[in-house]
């Protein structure tokens, strides 16, 4: 019997073990999957929001627990705009709104019609809003066909119904799946009458993006700007909440997998500590041995993390439809997450068999064929 074949015929042997440590490696590969994508789809979606517009950076209000609560006034929006080495700055307030159970999270912008080509909104059809229309939407392509709303066409926002005016396109996904309304008229309607969200702000040619970002917010402390995935802590707590909590959740799935494969190792270790001395009287190495015990725990490991991916993508793919969740939660399958899991499961075996392992390298031939 060859090496492997030996590793599975002994996992074989204690069948029943063998498939509750997979289990427990797979609920902690699954959580370590669930939690990688979730995290990081949310940071893409937020990011999302950070980018929409033809923009070199963003800037916010510092600290904020959420983008979305970040809270401008028109003198912040000109201070920034005033900069040297900024070409524009366009002022934008961004909302969120109930269409329907399918579409509980629909993103509003609010835009200057003259700000329209800084920003990076291109009209496909129809035309832009008018500066002081109250019933007037321009959607998204990815909205519009998700709506069915061509244009001329109405479309129920909460307890108010608009026109669809025009279809537009900003290059973003996250923006091409929301409506945009006159700036003054959204503002009047949330009752948050001269606030702005975000400034997307253009740098002019030849100009140290870095050190425009760096002027700004030494001039106006209370701001941050963001220009990638890495900047965005500063301007939303939440998010860097969920990321501690996948960093967390993992850790503890870690050892919980961990223990369970221990746990198995160890008992196997007691119950064929005989078995161990025959093979060490026949001549088996303490390197052969703790090769075999440690085999052990990796096969169980590899086929709980196999079976945990599989359960973590079904699991990934049914949190899309909590209601929450949905339009904002949008998977996003990275090879770092997988590796991620595999890299887990790896841990997972490597520390549940460090101490059977560190057992059988001491064993005694002599004692192993004494024990009883």
């Amino acid at each position: 019997m060859t090496f492997a074949g030996l590793v599975l015929h002994n996992l074989n042997r204690r069948r029943l073990r063998s498939v509750v440590t997979a289990i427990a490696v797979m609920l902690g590969v699954t959580a370590v999957l669930a939690l990688g994508v979730l995290t990081s789809s949310l940071r893409r979606t937020a990011v999302a929001v950070l980018r929409t517009g033809n923009a070199d950076f963003s800037v916010s209000q510092r600290g904020a627990s959420d983008i979305l609560y970040s809270a401008l006034d028109r003198d912040q929006v000109d201070a920034v705009a005033k900069t040297p080495g900024v070409d524009s700055a366009v002022g934008v307030f961004v909302k969120t709104a109930h269409i329907s159970r399918s579409h509980p999270f629909f993103v509003e912008f609010g835009v200057d019609p003259n700000d329209e080509a800084a920003y990076g909104i291109k009209v496909l059809e129809g035309r832009s809003p008018s500066a002081d229309a109250t019933d007037e939407i321009m959607l998204g392509w990815r909205a519009a066909k998700d709506l069915h709303a061509p244009v001329g066409s109405k479309v129920k926002i909460e307890e108010r119904v608009f026109k669809v005016v025009g279809i537009m396109s900003t290059g973003n996904v996250f923006g091409d799946a929301s409506g945009m309304f006159p700036i003054t008229e959204l503002q009047t309607w949330q009752r948050q009458p001269g606030v702005y969200t975000l400034v997307f702000v253009q740098a002019k040619p030849n100009t140290s993006i870095s050190a425009l970002r760096k002027r700004i917010e030494a001039d106006n402390p209370q701001l941050a700007t963001a220009a990638s995935e890495k900047d965005y802590g500063q301007v939303d707590r939440n998010l860097v909440l969920v990321s501690a909590a996948n960093v967390g959740g993992s850790i503890l799935a870690l050892f919980i997998g961990a223990t369970g494969v221990m746990n198995t190792s160890l008992l196997s270790f007691f119950e064929r500590i005989r078995e161990f001395g025959v093979l060490r009287a026949l001549g088996w190495s303490r390197r052969r041995l703790i090769s075999l015990v440690f085999g052990e725990a990796l096969v169980v490991s590899l086929v709980g993390a196999a079976l945990g991916v599989v359960v973590g993508v079904i699991a990934v793919e049914g949190l899309t439809r909590v209601g929450s969740l949905v339009g904002v939660f949008q998977p996003y399958y990275s090879t770092h997450i997988f590796v991620r899991a595999l890299a887990f499961a790896f841990g997972m075996a490597l520390l549940g068999a460090l101490y059977p392992v560190v057992r059988a390298a001491r064993l005694s031939p002599l004692k192993a064929l004494q024990h009883e």
